[in-house]
């Protein structure tokens, strides 16, 4: 009888373990303490600027883990967020500590680069319709050098989800879901559209 509840004890203990997932998800008010804080970065730049998009901006916080909505459309005339989804980053931005992320500009680096870039013409890729990005800081003025753009993937999931998602070789890749919506956005817009990434 010992061995049999020691045996179940075992059983029960090992499927019960914990499994790695993203942690708890970052409070709300943090998140939108973080936004608000990068958004006046990119208002600055916007100011006087007429080649940009001064109406709507695309955020992505990569202090968040990657199985939350990291990437939004924000509304800076009426302050708030229209929309937001899922976003990989560069396998190379992965370190010994999940979550905890590097960055980088090098080419070949396949780290994805922080910093604010303007979205330019689409174009059809391996990926389908995709999105030319220009790095407008010294961070990522190499994105054109590395091919980094906008585009999405199958492997990018349209839902929260606990686990890590797949990671990119240094682009901002969405879902196709996620992909359409921001399409629209990107295609009825008569300016170039500024997609800010922080940590």
């Amino acid at each position: 009888m010992k061995i049999f509840n020691l045996t179940l004890f075992f059983i029960v203990s090992f499927f019960n373990a914990p499994t790695e997932n993203v942690n708890d998800k970052p409070a709300a008010n943090i998140e939108d303490a973080r936004l608000m804080q990068q958004l006046t970065e990119v208002k600055a730049l916007l100011k006087n600027r007429a080649e940009y998009n001064d109406k709507i901006v695309f955020l992505v916080d990569m202090k968040i883990k990657s199985g939350y909505n990291r990437f939004f459309v924000y509304d800076i005339a009426n302050n708030k967020i229209l929309d937001k989804g899922l976003v990989a980053n560069g396998s190379g931005s992965e370190t010994a500590v999940k979550g905890d992320l590097k960055f980088s500009n090098e080419p070949n680096s396949k780290c994805t680069s922080l910093g604010r870039y303007s979205v330019g013409k689409s174009y059809k890729g391996m990926f389908g319709k995709a999105y030319k990005l220009s790095g407008l800081d010294e961070t990522n003025s190499n994105a054109a050098k590395r091919a980094v753009v906008l585009h999405s993937y199958s492997a990018v999931p349209n839902d929260e989800q606990e686990y890590y998602i797949s990671n990119s070789q240094g682009c901002p890749m969405v879902s196709e879901v996620f992909f359409k919506r921001l399409e629209k956005i990107i295609d009825g817009s008569k300016s170039n559209i500024i997609l800010h990434i922080f940590y």
